[in-house]
Parts: structure tokens; sequence; C-alpha cells
């Protein structure tokens, strides 16, 4: 049984002027996901800019969005770390705290070998009861887990239930599956390449998108699941602009900018990370327009 199916969002962190988490914001952006049918929450990910929260932000983030949702829908705690001690101790912190789930990005940086990211992945999960999903993002991380490596993981350590796969290539995601057997939920990780990953077997995206189209990205899963390819498709080559323009910059400079220009008012980034420039602004707004979204 899948932790989710559908589309969950890869919710932003809401800041304060002063740098401050916002939790007054994140609980009323957490209220309107519910709302927009969005299927579970991702809290504390690379879109919440996890890498720049302290490890006390961290945890009061996630046990502040388990405590508003109320089990309405899964909460999926980003606890990932390039130390595995590190996503040890966050981990079994979420869990205490009532999180219905584990994302876990690859170590960065220090780039595991294959059978790293086993021992890595292996130690993690048993130090914990809740069902993890991967996250796989080379393109951020430096390291990749490779299909054999996936596979391996989700027939032998039982609480490894699935990946969201940010590789791009479609070509090793196919593969994982035919690997897997069945033994993996698979959620895109990006947001162009739902409906290609659906083909694949896919349950699923964790999205960027769902900040500011909740209803549309669950809509491109669940006509899918209902048998609706065309009108699934559809949907996807649609939001294709949109998609670019929030990924033209760096995530989440693009979606934070989108919520703001949405009058959803979700603050700044934190440093390193800074304002979109102004010529990519004004494309995303275009995009956002086009695509029905109204503009504050």
């Amino acid at each position: 049984m899948a932790i989710f199916k559908g589309a969950g969002v890869a919710i932003v962190t809401p800041m304060k002027d002063n740098g401050e988490v916002n939790f007054e914001k994140l609980g009323e952006i957490l209220e309107e996901q519910i709302a927009g049918s969005t299927d579970a929450i991702i809290i504390c990910g690379t879109t919440g800019e996890s890498s720049t929260l302290t490890h006390e932000e961290h945890l009061e983030t996630i046990r502040y969005t388990v405590d508003k949702v109320a089990k309405r829908i899964p909460v999926i705690a980003g606890t990932g770390s390039n130390c595995t001690e590190t996503a040890i101790y966050l981990s079994k912190e979420a869990e205490k705290m009532g999180a219905d789930g584990l994302l876990l990005v690859t170590p960065y940086y220090n780039k595991a070998t294959q059978k790293g990211l086993i021992a890595h992945y292996t130690s993690i999960a048993n130090a914990v009861t809740l069902p993890i999903i991967l996250y796989n993002v080379p393109s951020r991380t430096g390291c990749n887990i490779q299909p054999e490596t996936a596979a391996y993981l989700a027939k032998n350590v039982e609480n490894i239930v699935g990946i969201k796969e940010a590789s791009g290539n479609i070509s090793q995601i196919a593969k994982l599956m035919q690997l897997a057997e069945g033994s993996i939920d698979l959620y895109s990780g990006n947001d162009d390449q739902i409906v290609p990953l659906l083909s694949l077997g896919g349950v699923g995206v964790i999205s960027v998108l769902s900040n500011i189209a909740p209803q549309q990205t669950h809509d491109i899963v669940e006509l899918f699941l209902e048998g609706k390819i065309k009108e699934s498709c559809d949907l996807q080559l649609k939001a294709l602009p949109l998609v670019n323009a929030l990924f033209c910059e760096v995530n989440p400079i693009p979606v934070k900018k989108a919520m703001n220009l949405m009058g959803k008012e979700v603050g700044p980034l934190r440093a390193p990370l800074t304002e979109m420039e102004e010529e990519n602004a004004g494309k995303l707004a275009k995009a956002m327009v086009d695509f029905g979204l109204t503009l504050a």
C-alpha cells in the first residue's frame, strides 16, 4: 500500500522579512493545499529550503505541519542528510512527532558509492519504523542511485517502499521498474515528466507545481489513474510552459516568486538564494496568467 497516490506538494517554507520561519503563513498554505485536493504534504524538502534551516527549525517545521494537518492527508518529512547519523537523528525525531513517512535524499557533496548508499539507507531504515521514500536527484547531489541499488533496497529493506525519481533519465527509471518487479512505488520528481513516469507504473508526483496549482497537478495524476490518458496528457502538456518557467532559475527561487505574485506572501529566500531576475520574473508571470492563474 503506497504512502499516497496522486500529487504530493513539495511545499515551500514561508519566511518572515527577518528570515524567521513564518508558521502562521505555513498554516494558511497547508489549509489551501488540503482544500485544493493535494494528496500529501512533503515538508522540509529541497523546495522547503531544508538545507538552510537549523536542526531546531527543521524539526519545529515538521512538528507544526504534522499537528496542523492532523492526519487529514499524509505528511512526509524530509530528513535526509549527507551525514548518516544526522539523517538517523532527524528521522527518529520526525517519527516521534507523528510523520507518516520520510523522504531521504542521497548524501550530497561527499557522494557515497552504491555500496555506501545501501549501507546509508539501511542504517536509517533500521532506526525507524516509518515507510521511506528514497530521493534521487543527481543534478543537485552529484550522486545517482543506480537502478540495481534502488531495487535491492526495495526488495531487502522492509520499510523502504518508494523512490522520488528526479534524474530525468527515463531509460534508467524504466530499468529500475523492470528490476524492482513491483516492489517499489515510483513518484515523479519532475513536474514535466509526470505522465511518462505514470506510464512506467508510477503512482504519483512530488511536485513543485502543486504549490501554485494543486488541483491541476492532482488532476494530471487522477485522470491518468482513472484511465483517462489523453485528458491527463493534455493537462500535462498545457502545464509545460509554466513548469519550465518554475525551473528557469534554481528551485525554489521561482516558485516562491510565483506564490508572492499570487499574493500568498511567503516571504524571502534564505541566502545564498537570491530574488529572481526581473526578466525571468516577467516570463514567469506571463506563464502563470497563460495557464489560468490569477495574480494579485
